[in-house]
């Protein structure tokens, strides 16, 4: 069954993981999984659940490793702001937003495993982050954040649609918007600035290449 506290699932993290540096991003460490199968089922198990999505919060994945190397190279975009990493996963991108001066980092993602993650992979870094548990879709996007950042959201047709549209409302509101993503196949054709480009090295285990053409995107 789940680990019933926020320390188990940390023992559960540190025992099926191993502390490794994204390859775009090796100023972080993050502990992940190597391969996807044996993690996922592991997760399945402990959740006694059939179906899951993937353990997203396992793995450093594309987008969001372009968007870590874009706000590293690029601390004035974030530096003394608010910043919304929304469907974190492993942290990936709040880390990297706390390692380039933001005032305050809010880390959300409905899985419950990812206080977890977050917490042995910011404790990794010496960096501090929030974490948030609840779907933020199912309100107005919050009104502190200058800047929110959001990778690799677009792999799903109902959930890239609710989701960006979200974005455009908190955007409306007068946050910044950052994506990152390589090209997913829900991921919009227009509307957007391109604000970097990067050749992301990956695995065939998440990707159908192991070198994915990654941006970083913002609405403008």
């Amino acid at each position: 069954m789940i680990p019933a506290t926020l320390q188990g699932r940390r023992e559960f993290i540190l025992a099926n993981t191993r502390l490794q540096r994204p390859p775009h991003v090796p100023e972080i460490a993050l502990h992940l999984a190597d391969e996807i199968t044996p993690i996922w089922k592991l997760t399945e198990e402990a959740l006694a659940e059939i179906g899951l999505p993937p353990p997203f919060w396992a793995f450093a994945w594309a987008g969001g490793q372009a968007l870590a190397r874009y706000l590293l190279d690029n601390p004035q975009v974030i530096a003394g702001k608010r910043v919304l990493d929304f469907a974190s996963g492993s942290g990936l991108v709040g880390i990297a937003a706390s390692r380039a001066g933001a005032a305050q980092v809010l880390c959300a993602d409905i899985d419950v495993f990812c206080e977890a993650a977050l917490s042995v992979n910011t404790q990794a870094n010496g960096v501090a982050c929030d974490y948030a548990g609840q779907d933020l879709l199912d309100s107005a996007p919050p009104a502190w954040a200058d800047v929110i950042a959001a990778g690799d959201i677009c792999y799903e047709k109902p959930l890239a649609e609710r989701v960006l549209a979200w974005l455009h409302t908190a955007r409306g509101g007068g946050a910044s918007v950052l994506i990152g993503d390589p090209g997913r196949s829900y991921f919009p054709r227009e509307g957007l600035e391109k604000l970097a480009e990067y050749q992301v090295q990956t695995t065939r285990e998440l990707e159908d290449m192991e070198v994915k053409k990654t941006a970083v995107w913002r609405l403008p």
